[in-house]
C-alpha cells in the first residue's frame, strides 16, 4: 500500500503566491485575523531587533492541548466560514517559510501548553512541546517569530503600524463601532512596542456616512462613509474600500465599477460583516458564483446605487456624455454577451462573467419587494452632512437569514422603520417599493477611459472591460468609423488573458472573433425572421 506525501514547502509557497499583498504583511495579517476570531480585546506586538523576534500576544479565549496540536496541522481549522475571517486554517502556517522557529504559547482555563515549530525540509515541519515561555498571563495565545532575517521587515516597528493601518482600519475609526460592536462588544486595540495605536475620525472637506441594510432587520448590515477633499489623498487612501469584521478586503474605485470625476480626492470605507461568508481564501477578493458569489453582488450593487447619488449629490460624477455612451453601448455589450455565453463551454473561466442557465443570463432583480419574507432583500441608503435623504430602495439576492432568527413583527417593518430612521441620526432605513422588478444584468460591461502611453488597448476590471481612448489605435478606429470592431478586438484581447494562459491567448482571439462574426450574422437571420 503506497502512502501520500505532501511537499509542504512547495505547497507553502503556493499558498503564498496566492496572497496579494508581501509575505510578511500577510503573516500578520493573519496572526491578527486569530486574535479577533478568539474573541481578544487587545493584540499587542513587540519587535525587538536585537534579539531578532516579534512576539505577538493576544488576550483571547486561548486554547486547550488538544486545539494546538491540530493547530499545527495544515489547513485544520476548527472555525466556521461567515463567523470570522481567519476560517481557512493557514495563517500562521506561512511564517514557516521566512522564520527560524515558531514558538506559540496558549492558555485556556488550566491548560497551559507551548510548542516550537519549524520547516526542516521540503516534506518535514516538526514541533514539539516546551515549557511555556510565560507570555501569556490570564488566558490568551502567543506567537513570537525568529525571522532567518534580521532586517525582515517584522521586525520594523513603523512596517508593523502601516500594514495595522493599512488591513484593519476600521477598526481604528469610531464610525465603524456601530456595527463592529455586534462582534466585538468589549472592543478592540492594537499596542505596538508598549503604545496604544491611537483611533481617528475620518477626515475631509465633506464627510457623508452611508448605510446598507436588510429590509427585514431595523439595524444597518454594513456602515462607512465617503469623504472627499479639496486636495489629493495619499494614494493608499484613494478610492472606496470594503472590508469585513475589520479586516480591509479591497480598495480603489475598481471593484465598484463607480469612478467620480476627480477619484484622487475622494475616498471611504464600507463595513460589511456579512460578506465573511464570500471570502476568498486569501482575503484579497469575494467569491464570484453561487449563493456566496450572489450575496457579494448583491451588496455591491447596493453599494454602487448609494455611492451613485452621493457622488450626483457632490457633483462629482462623469459628465452627461457618459450617459449617452452607456446607452450607444448596450447594444453591442448584448452582443458580446452572447458571444461569451458560447465561449464559455470552451473556455470556463468566463463563466465568471457570464453563467449560461436554462433561464438564460443570470439577473438580478432590482426593486422588487419580496412578500415572502425571506430576508433576502437590500436597501441602499445615504446621510449626508447630518441630512438625511431616502434613496430609492435596492432589492437583490444572497442575504442568507440568520439561523434561528424570528423575523420582527408588523410595526417593525417598512411604517417602523421609517420612525427609527427619524430618532436614530446617521441611519437611513428605506422600505422596498412594491411593483414590478426591474432586471439588472451583472454580466459583461464597457467602459471608456483615458491612459495616455498605456500600451493596452483595454483592461479587464471585475466585469467590466475598461477601454481606453486614448489609444492611438482607438482614435484611427475612430476617425474610420470602425469603432465597434477595435472594441470588440480589445475586448479579446483583455479577457484572454483571465480565460487562458499566455500561449493560447492567440487562439483565444481568433475564436472570439469568429463567434462575434457568426453572432452577427445570427443577429440578421432572426431580423429577416421577424420582418
Amino acid at each position: 500500500m503506497g502512502e501520500t506525501r505532501v511537499d509542504l514547502q512547495h505547497l507553502l509557497e503556493d499558498l503564498r503566491d496566492a496572497y496579494p499583498g508581501a509575505l510578511e504583511e500577510t503573516i500578520l495579517t493573519e496572526v491578527v485575523a486569530n486574535a479577533l476570531d478568539s474573541g481578544a480585546t487587545c493584540l499587542r506586538l513587540t519587535a525587538d531587533p536585537a534579539s531578532s523576534t516579534l512576539t505577538i500576544v493576544d488576550d483571547g479565549s486561548g486554547m486547550r492541548r488538544r486545539d494546538l496540536v491540530r493547530y499545527h496541522d495544515l489547513a485544520a481549522s476548527t472555525k466556521t466560514r461567515g463567523h470570522g475571517i481567519g476560517f481557512a486554517g493557514v495563517g500562521i502556517k506561512l511564517g514557516l517559510l521566512v522564520c527560524e522557529d515558531v514558538v506559540t504559547e496558549t492558555k485556556r482555563g488550566k491548560e497551559h501548553v507551548a510548542s516550537r515549530w519549524h520547516l526542516a525540509g521540503r516534506h518535514k515541519a516538526p514541533w514539539k512541546w516546551i515549557p511555556p515561555l510565560g507570555l501569556v498571563a490570564d488566558h490568551g495565545t502567543a506567537v513570537q517569530l525568529k525571522p532567518h532575517n534580521a532586517l525582515s521587515p517584522l521586525l520594523d516597528e513603523g512596517f508593523i503600524e502601516g500594514t495595522l493601518h493599512r488591513q484593519y482600519q476600521p477598526l481604528l475609526e469610531p464610525e465603524f463601532d456601530e456595527v463592529l460592536s455586534r462582534h466585538y462588544p468589549k472592543g478592540f486595540r492594537f499596542e505596538v512596542n508598549g503604545r496604544v495605536l491611537a483611533r481617528h475620525h475620518a477626515h475631509g472637506t465633506e464627510v457623508s456616512r452611508i448605510a446598507v441594510c436588510l429590509a427585514r432587520k431595523r439595524k444597518p448590515t454594513a456602515v462607512g462613509y465617503l469623504a472627499r477633499s479639496e486636495v489629493p489623498f495619499p494614494e493608499d487612501r484613494r478610492g472606496l474600500a470594503i472590508s469585513t469584521f475589520g479586516k480591509v478586503i479591497k480598495r480603489g474605485w475598481d471593484w465598484l465599477g463607480i469612478t467620480p470625476a476627480a477619484p484622487d480626492r475622494v475616498t471611504g470605507m464600507i463595513e460589511a460583516p456579512a460578506l465573511a461568508e464570500a471570502l476568498t481564501l486569501n482575503k484579497g477578493d469575494f467569491v464570484r458564483v453561487g449563493a456566496r458569489g450572489a450575496l457579494y453582488l448583491g451588496y455591491r450593487k447596493a453599494i454602487q446605487e448609494a455611492i451613485s447619488q452621493l457622488l450626483t449629490q457632490w457633483g462629482d460624477t462623469r459628465d452627461a456624455g457618459d450617459k449617452a455612451g452607456r446607452r450607444a453601448m448596450r447594444p453591442l455589450e448584448r452582443d458580446l454577451e452572447n458571444v461569451l455565453v458560447d465561449l464559455a463551454e470552451e473556455f470556463p473561466l468566463l463563466a465568471s462573467l457570464v453563467e449560461r442557465r436554462a433561464g438564460g443570463q443570470k439577473r438580478l432583480p432590482i426593486g422588487r419587494s419580496d412578500s415572502t419574507g425571506n430576508g433576502q432583500e437590500f436597501l441602499a441608503a445615504s446621510v449626508v452632512s447630518g441630512a438625511e435623504t431616502v434613496d430609492d430602495a435596492v432589492t437583490l439576492p444572497g442575504a442568507e437569514q440568520e439561523p434561528g432568527e424570528v423575523p420582527p413583527p408588523d410595526d417593525a417593518m417598512p411604517g417602523a422603520a421609517h420612525s427609527q430612521a427619524e430618532s436614530s441620526p446617521g441611519v437611513a432605513v428605506v422600505p422596498g417599493p412594491r411593483g414590478r422588478s426591474q432586471p439588472g444584468r451583472y454580466g459583461l460591461s464597457i467602459r471608456f477611459e483615458s491612459h495616455e502611453g498605456d500600451p493596452d488597448p483595454g483592461r479587464l476590471v471585475e466585469s467590466t472591460v475598461v477601454i481606453n481612448d486614448a489609444h492611438p489605435a482607438y482614435r484611427r478606429a475612430a476617425a474610420s468609423r470602425s469603432e465597434g470592431y477595435h472594441i470588440a478586438l480589445a475586448v479579446a484581447l483583455a479577457l484572454a488573458r483571465l480565460a487562458v494562459p499566455p500561449a493560447e491567448e492567440h487562439e483565444f482571439v481568433t475564436a472570439f472573433l469568429i463567434r462575434w462574426g457568426e453572432a452577427l450574422d445570427g443577429a440578421r437571420r432572426r431580423s429577416r425572421k421577424r420582418s
